[in-house]
């Protein structure tokens, strides 16, 4: 039996809700007795994952490439709760592509939603953290942000960034006294649209989720929940002395 109110008291922020990894963290995170906002640039499915999970949630919309659109978003936070204890950096693309195929518009676009939003939320996080004493800012990586991949020149190099950026900002707000944790989430392939996207794509798709299943050593492609549950612990106070770190949830892969 899962232990319940882990998060009671806390109001946590997660970007790109409107489904998969989002969304999961989401209802894991009420279900601890959290009040939760998600935001996601697709209103319609945010707005709905919102009203799924009742009273302690709430909608809104968020572009994580626009400064503007985050100073909104805080400041509605902040009138709407008083304070903000957990930021998850959740939002993010993947674009297939070599390094002689990849067009300057593409990578730039991958770097702005994967790597620029989670910079920018980690500014505007800090700033709102520190004023309240503290908090728990969690940027999710990837696998991709430890190990290369032929076809994803954008996708690592962002992933990589957003691994190197967590550990600044987390030295950064030790050295400061702010008592704000920041640490990465690293998962391998999950159950979620961006994944199956990535399986439709392919010529043979049954034959893609199965190659994609045996990379794994533990021979199956991951949940959302497996990916939220950790997330729950690093934004609970279970995590209090855990800061700078990054965190693999890949059935194995980065084992071998």
């Amino acid at each position: 039996m899962t232990e319940t109110g882990r998060l009671d008291g806390k109001v946590a922020l997660i970007t790109g809700a409107a489904a998969g990894l989002g969304r999961a963290t989401a209802r894991r995170m009420v279900e601890q007795g959290a009040r939760v906002v998600l935001t996601d640039v697709l209103e319609e499915p945010g707005r709905a994952a919102a009203a799924e999970l009742g009273a302690e949630a709430c909608f809104e919309t968020l572009d994580v490439t626009q400064p503007v659109a985050w100073s909104r978003v805080m400041d509605a936070v902040l009138k709407a709760f008083g304070q903000l204890d957990i930021l998850v950096n959740n939002a993010g693309v993947v674009l297939l592509g070599d390094i002689e195929s990849l067009s300057l518009e593409d990578w730039r676009h991958v770097h702005a939603v994967n790597l620029d939003g989670v910079f920018l939320g980690c500014q505007n996080g800090v700033d709102v953290m520190k004023r309240a004493g503290g908090g728990s800012i969690i940027n999710l990586s990837s696998v991709s942000g430890l190990v290369g991949g032929h076809n994803l020149a954008a996708y690592n190099s962002s992933k990589g960034g957003v691994r190197l950026l967590t550990k600044s900002v987390a030295l950064y707000c030790a050295r400061a006294g702010y008592a704000i944790r920041c640490n990465s989430v690293h998962p391998t392939f999950i159950e979620t649209a961006m994944v199956q996207s990535m399986i439709d794509a392919s010529d043979d798709p049954e034959r893609t989720r199965q190659k994609l299943a045996r990379q794994i050593p533990l021979g199956v492609i991951g949940e959302p929940d497996d990916v939220a549950h950790m997330i729950v612990y690093l934004a609970s106070d279970e995590s209090k002395f855990v800061t700078g770190a990054e965190f693999v949830v890949d059935g194995g892969v980065t084992a071998q």
